[in-house]
């Protein structure tokens, strides 16, 4: 029986977004239930649900009751989606023919060829998209990704590829900079691969750990490397960027501009906090700045915004960096900081809730506790 996950991913390819194809598998499962319901078992935001329950009836893979409170009912699988499925059956036939054509042509240049000559390629920048879905589809059992824009922009056409190659449970990962978080092209790749920010300056993608296929962003030229020295450097390297990548895979429902302020803030504490918090007790005496000054210096207002915005933006900053979380529990009056991972500091984004909270009057009493496998859980006490 297909996982629900699986369900999802393979219901984007039908042109569903995340949250229209949890709905529907949800009223598949449950029959009529009400909106509210609905959003709470599919685990969609309530303000979501409505906008996301018209487009499915105009897709009419729903049917809503005009009373209310509205009631919603999954249209039969046979009725929605029949005529879709025979176009596809027969889409994925002639592909399976032109892979195997492609196959064929390529086995036989590379006999062609001779063994020394067949370890590299090089292809225009005209047949750089056309090897990439060739490989992408080919691929058995991992696809490592480093890209820039214009390389994120290559991928963003070979959605229907990747597809399948999720729904082939690879293991796909992609490392994006910062910049490209949040954007229109990355919005394009499908859902349920994992993607992580980190700085990088290459295109580079590698298939099952062997084949390295790199595109220079500036002519669009693009090389296939087959040797055993580049795969382990390769592959050596990519697992060392992964490692301390922030991970981004699970924020795709924030904004392009909360999704770039929240890099902003990662990359001012990680490389500037030290060097800010030093020059301000030793250069200039004051021992009153600190991080929530460093980040209002850099255009970032935290000031200005509530404290369930403040704790949110420090969940979502723990859990790309380090799959740690930050919840506000108003009954306790107190915030529970965590990493998550052990070896990765919480500290700095405590530090900064505790300012803010000083500035909007509050006092603080802070409990710190420290597991070496789970890494550290802070209490803020507010007052």
């Amino acid at each position: 029986m297909m996982s629900e996950n699986k369900l999802h991913v393979s219901l984007e390819e039908f042109g569903l977004s995340k949250y229209e194809s949890r709905a529907y598998v949800a009223l598949m499962s449950m029959g009529t239930v009400s909106a509210s319901e609905l959003a709470y078992y599919a685990e969609i935001p309530r303000p979501k649900v409505y906008p996301t329950l018209l487009k499915l009836a105009k897709k009419k893979l729903v049917v809503t009751s005009k009373s209310k409170p509205i009631t919603c009912t999954a249209t039969s699988p046979e009725d929605a989606f029949d005529g879709i499925i025979n176009d596809q059956i027969n889409k994925v036939n002639a592909m399976n023919s032109l892979v195997s054509d492609l196959k064929r042509i390529s086995e036989e240049n590379k006999k062609s060829r001779g063994s020394e000559e067949g370890r590299y390629s090089y292809l225009s920048a005209r047949g750089v998209l056309i090897r990439l879905r060739e490989m992408i589809q080919r691929a058995r059992s991992s696809i490592w990704i480093m890209v820039d824009q214009s390389g994120l922009g290559l991928l963003s056409e070979c959605r229907e590829e990747i597809l399948s190659a999720l729904r082939r449970d690879m293991d796909v990962r992609m490392v994006i900079p910062p910049e490209l978080a949040g954007s229109d092209s990355l919005r394009a790749i499908p859902g349920g691969l994992g993607i992580r920010i980190s700085e990088i300056s290459q295109n580079c993608i590698m298939f099952d750990e062997v084949e390295t296929f790199m595109v220079n962003s500036d002519t669009g030229k693009g090389a296939i490397f087959s040797t055993d020295v580049l795969a382990s450097g390769q592959k050596r390297m990519f697992s060392h960027v992964w490692e301390r990548a922030a991970d981004v895979s699970s924020m795709s429902d924030l904004k392009k501009s909360e999704m770039q302020e929240i890099c902003r803030m990662i990359r001012l504490v990680s490389e500037d906090a030290l060097c800010y918090l030093l020059g301000s007790r030793m250069v200039a005496g004051d021992h009153s700045r600190g991080l929530l000054d460093m980040m209002e210096a850099n255009g970032i207002r935290l000031r200005s915004k509530t404290l369930e915005e403040v704790t949110g933006t420090v969940d979502s900053i723990l859990h790309m960096a380090c799959r740690g979380h930050a919840d506000l529990n108003d009954k306790s009056r107190a915030i529970t900081v965590e990493s998550g991972v052990s070896g990765w500091h919480s500290l700095p984004w405590v530090a900064i809730l505790e300012e803010y909270l000083h500035s909007c009057g509050h006092k603080t009493r802070i409990a710190y506790r420290d597991n070496p496998q789970k890494g550290e859980r802070v209490y803020i006490k507010i007052f």
